[in-house]
């Protein structure tokens, strides 16, 4: 069964971000996996602070969250075409330990078209940690961004693009855990 951690990278419990994670949650979870979500907002982190160690119970999780994963998925609000300031101090705290070899899915829901830019700039980060971009990534925006009562996206393509997109990344996840 792999194991798949999933870091929503919102200040707002409502986020469509953080709603879009749940529903990837219930998918995975469907498809066999076993899922870890740490909602950002939830779990506060003090600021990075380069060579000075932290022993926050947060930072902790996170990290530890990370290191137990064997794949990893990270979602971000667009705001003004880069990832949230949260993910980034929370990845600032992470590094090879937590990401070397591990394929990491990134994830993007934005207010107005879909959020290219922050999904790049997540992908920037995470071949600087030595982790495996997935081809694929989800990114949601405008009218895209509405969801049921039951949490699931109300627009077939948005369903159907999360489907395809996940079976590639699990596919992906499996077989990079099979040569580590």
């Amino acid at each position: 069964m792999a194991q798949i951690t999933i870091i929503a990278g919102s200040n707002r419990e409502g986020s469509t971000s953080t709603q879009l994670c749940r529903h990837l949650k219930n998918e995975l979870e469907n498809m066999g996996c076993s899922v870890t979500l740490l909602p950002l907002y939830e779990f506060p982190m003090p600021f990075y602070r380069p060579r000075v160690a932290s022993d926050d119970a947060n930072v902790r999780l996170f990290i530890k969250s990370l290191r137990e994963a064997d794949g990893i998925i990270l979602a971000t609000p667009d705001y003004h075409g880069a990832p949230s300031g949260i993910l980034k101090n929370a990845l600032d705290y992470a590094g090879f330990d937590e990401f070397d070899g591990k394929v990491v899915l990134s994830v993007s829901s934005a207010g107005g078209a879909v959020g290219v830019s922050s999904l790049q700039q997540l992908q920037t980060i995470v071949r600087n940690v030595h982790g495996v971009n997935c081809p694929e990534w989800i990114s949601i925006g405008g009218e895209q961004r509405s969801f049921t009562s039951e949490g699931v996206p109300a627009h077939d393509k948005t369903r159907e693009r999360v489907a395809r997109t996940l079976n590639y990344f699990v596919s992906m996840v499996k077989t990079f855990r099979k040569l580590v």
